[in-house]
Parts: structure tokens; sequence; C-alpha cells
């Protein structure tokens, strides 16, 4: 027991697994091995992919490139039907992950709300160091406001997403949206890495034993971050903006069993209190990097439907208010 609840029965069965395994720890692997090697855990540990009516591998011209994006059409929606859209960013410590390991994610999502996901490919540490991943997001904001209806899409309806550093993308995003006032429907920060200090104390309180260890979260703000300096600006830790009024409704998950827990719940309660409308759910018995794991963990899918009705929600109020 800790913190007055327990781990889900599911969740405690793969952590057994992980520690009888022979898998090395992904921090103690060069970049491009962890990337490989998470890749393939992603895959052991995820559901089938659900069939969505159609999925356009695309991309556009960022400030270091081009960024490649998966768009996500719900089964059901009609060819030339126009979408509310979802940016989706996806976990990895801004160092591993990529389009393919949140394919599940991203296919449930947009069915579950019935509306278009955009994944997106940003760039990542160590080779790319802060704000570039920031600055892909951005990028990938401007793009769909500006594409959006040749692609199928509709630009009034837009809201971000991303799971871990992912949701720390997505909230930066937010801030960054909100001063260049672009009207985002919903900001959903699932699991988000928040506050780069990384002192909370559930950093202390799970820094072993539940999958996200502290030593690996140290190996990718290394991996991430150019200075120390970098913790402080609000576009890496969107907890500590000096205000946060005027930003995108939120819906937050957490994990009870995560070190991200406290900085997660800190910021939904410092929305509130700058009168942002906040939904906030933790799901107790759960760890880190939960949604993409419905394979082994039934908590995943009612995570996700529970995100993609948010939104769905989000999405008709944007709609009411655009007519």
């Amino acid at each position: 027991m800790t913190r007055g609840y327990a781990l889900d029965p599911q969740a405690r069965e793969l952590l057994e697994r992980a520690a009888r395994s022979s898998v090395p720890a992904l921090h103690k692997l060069a970049p491009e091995e962890a990337r490989r090697l998470y890749r393939e855990i992603s895959k052991s540990l995820q559901p089938p992919p659900p069939e969505v009516s159609e999925v356009v591998h695309t991309g556009f011209d960022g400030p270091g490139g081009k960024v490649l994006a998966w768009l996500y059409r719900p089964a059901g929606t009609r060819a030339g039907e126009s979408l509310p859209v979802c940016l989706f960013f996806h976990g990895g410590g801004w160092t591993f992950g990529d389009l393919d390991t949140h394919d599940v994610a991203c296919r449930t999502l947009a069915n579950f709300g019935r509306f278009g996901v955009a994944s997106i490919d940003y760039r990542m540490g160590p080779e790319h160091k802060f704000p570039a991943a920031v600055d892909d997001a951005y990028a990938a904001l401007r793009w769909v406001l500006a594409q959006g209806t040749a692609l199928g899409l509709d630009p009034r309806c837009v809201a971000v997403a991303g799971d871990s550093a992912g949701g720390n993308l997505a909230a930066a995003v937010a801030l960054l949206a909100r001063d260049a006032a672009i009207e985002l429907a919903m900001q959903a920060l699932i699991y988000p890495a928040l506050d780069l200090r990384a002192s909370t104390p559930s950093h202390f309180e799970f820094a072993q034993g539940y999958l996200l260890e502290r030593d690996a979260i140290l190996w990718t703000l290394g991996n991430y971050l150019e200075d120390g300096a970098d913790v402080h600006d609000p576009r890496a830790s969107p907890l500590l903006a000096a205000d946060q009024r005027g930003l995108a409704p939120a819906y937050i998950v957490t994990a009870g069993f995560d070190p991200l827990l406290d900085e997660g719940a800190a910021y939904a309660d410092k929305l509130s209190s700058a009168g942002v409308p906040v939904t906030y759910e933790c799901f107790e018995g759960m760890v880190h990097g939960f949604i993409t794991m419905g394979g082994v963990l039934a908590a995943a899918g009612h995570a996700l439907y529970r995100v993609g009705h948010g939104l769905s929600q989000a999405f008709q109020i944007q709609t009411r208010m655009s007519a």
C-alpha cells in the first residue's frame, strides 16, 4: 500500500515480470539501441491495432527540416468529411518513442472520440536539444491551422494531447497558443512531465520499482536539455509558467504509482486556480506509461475512452461557439 491505495493486480503482475526480465534498462543503452528496444517492448504490450477508416502518412516543413505526421480518420467517417483534430505528441522522454509506438493509442483515441488525430514525429535528444521538440510541436499546430481544410480537418476545432514527454509538449504548445491568441478546444495531458526539476515527493517515493525509474528520468533530461537553466523555461516546465489564465481547458490523467504523479496533480490545481476548466483523473493503481500497454493493462482502454470522450465534448463546445 502507498498513499492509501494499492497497485492494480495487472500492474503488479507486469512489474513482477519486469523485475524477472533480463532486458537491459533503456538508460544504460545508446539512444539508437534504446529506441529499438523501446519499440520492441511497446509492441509486445499492445493489443492489436483497431481498424480506422484511413491513416495518411504525410508531413510538413518544420523549423529543422521535414516533420513526419500520421493522420488518422476514425472508423465510420465519410471520405471528405471535415473532422475536428487532436494533435498528438508521443511519450518517450524526448529520446525514444515514435509514430509506430503510439499507433494503437492514436487509433483508439480517434475511434472513441470520432475525431481526427494527427500524430507528430518531433525531433528528439540527444541529437536535437531543447527547444527543438517544442518548436516542431508548435509548428505542427501552425501546419494544421493553415492546411487543415485541405487535409479534411476542421482548423476551427483543434486540440493538443500527449503522454509523458508528449504531455509536456502539449502543455507547452497550449502556452504558446494562448500567447499567440490561438484558441484550442482542449489540452489533454496524460501523466505529463511538467516540472523538469524532478523534485516533487512522488519522484522519490516511486524512484525505483515502478517501470519509470529516477536514473532513467535523469538520463532523458540530460538528453533533452542543453543545460540546467533550461528547466526554468516554461516551455520545458509548464508548471513554472508565471500565469495560467486563458489557457485551453485541460483533461489531466495521472497514475498513482508514477514519479510524475505530483506535478500532474499540481498543474490541475494551478490551472483550476487560474480559472481554467479542468478535469483531473488519477488512475490510482497504475504505473507510468500504462496507456500504451493495453494488451496487458485493461486500464489503458479505460483511460483512452475517458480522454477521447472528454476531447469529443470539448470539440462539440468549440463547434457551437464558432457557429
